[in-house]
């Protein structure tokens, strides 16, 4: 029962809060044009501040165990390429993006802190994971987010029908499919260079190296910075789920109920009865088991749907996905907590 409670306590204000930003849009504090900035200010700022104070502010180098890391990092792997290949199972392509997204990356540093510090006293290892996965997370949440983007409307190169009748028309088709041929590799060159700038100047993978960075060259945090940098990543969440309720559309949602249902489950259950299994196999418990629970099996991280609106998809699915997710983790990770503690486990 204090799981449960504790567990409630930790989601259930997240989902308020993105109710209060629906609240808001009905009343006319909030229009889609402020939602809009909102969000954007949130992935530069908010967003990159709070991965890197969490870093930062880690004992890497007295608690580092590279063979936890490491399982970290390939189970994190493993876990975008099984959510791409399922993603093949949608028939809209666009949606696939989201859909890999949406079902892997974990409120990592929000909910495995808490929770483990309400366990344990501290934030026991949730550090270590958080360099383990988050970094992967979000490099390949710019790739795939990318790579699966929608196509700009206006550049087909269509020919206009309002030209009428041509003389020469069969070499302007022949001259007009040369020019589309180029224009497709010409896309696919463009493409390519946008995901790999994306990846360098994304100001969330920006924070995570200067975090790093921070806390390898074990530099301090004064108490200005610290407070400044703690108030300004302190801003994310709210900020980040208002905005998010704001834009959120029910009639929408309900046309993406099915993958969006598809991801919740995968992010929730799908994980957890693949790899927990195989982390009791490898030796892992107490605080290390815990810190892999909630890499697999909490809620969809809030930055999905910062970032998937910043790279211009629609966000709806991933929305969806992080009301489910935030709604029935608070039950779905009270289980196995259960579990793990009646195996003995934790």
């Amino acid at each position: 029962m204090e799981n449960l409670i504790f567990s409630l306590n930790a989601t259930a204000p997240v989902f308020l809060m993105m109710l209060l930003g629906m609240l808001f849009r009905r009343l006319g504090w909030i229009d889609e044009a402020f939602a809009s900035r909102m969000n954007r200010f949130v992935f530069l700022v908010p967003l990159p501040v709070l991965v890197f104070h969490d870093l930062a502010s880690a004992e890497i180098g007295d608690v580092w165990n590279f063979r936890f890391v490491a399982f970290c990092f390939l189970v994190t792997a493993a876990s975008i390429a099984i959510c791409a290949l399922l993603s093949c199972l949608l028939k809209e392509k666009t949606q696939r993006g989201e859909f890999i997204q949406a079902s892997y990356r974990s409120s990592a540093a929000l909910l495995g802190i808490a929770l483990t510090t309400n366990i344990y006293g501290d934030a026991g290892l949730v550090p270590l994971m958080i360099i383990g996965s988050v970094p992967l997370y979000n490099v390949m949440a710019v790739v795939v987010l990318s790579l699966t983007a929608p196509d700009e409307k206006g550049s087909s190169g269509r020919p206009s029908d309002s030209a009428g009748p041509n003389p020469g028309s069969q070499s302007t088709v022949t001259a007009g499919n040369a020019v589309s041929g180029g224009n497709a590799a010409s896309r696919k060159t463009e493409l390519w260079k946008r995901t790999l700038k994306g990846i360098v100047t994304n100001p969330i993978i920006l924070g995570i190296l200067a975090g790093l960075l921070w806390s390898m060259l074990r530099l301090p945090l004064p108490p200005i910075l610290e407070k400044t940098v703690t108030s300004l990543g302190d801003l994310a969440a709210p900020l980040g789920l208002m905005a998010m309720g704001a834009t959120f559309r029910l009639d929408k949602a309900v046309g993406q109920a099915k993958p969006a249902i598809a991801a919740s489950f995968i992010k929730l259950v799908g994980f957890c009865i693949l790899f927990l299994p195989l982390a009791v196999r490898l030796g892992f418990r107490e605080e290390e088991l815990v810190a892999i629970l909630i890499m697999l099996g909490s809620a969809t991280t809030v930055s999905c749907y910062v970032m998937a609106k910043s790279m211009g998809h629609e966000g709806v699915l991933t929305t969806s996905a992080v009301m489910l997710t935030t709604l029935f983790s608070a039950f779905t990770i009270t289980a196995w907590l259960f579990l793990l503690k009646s195996l003995g486990l934790v």
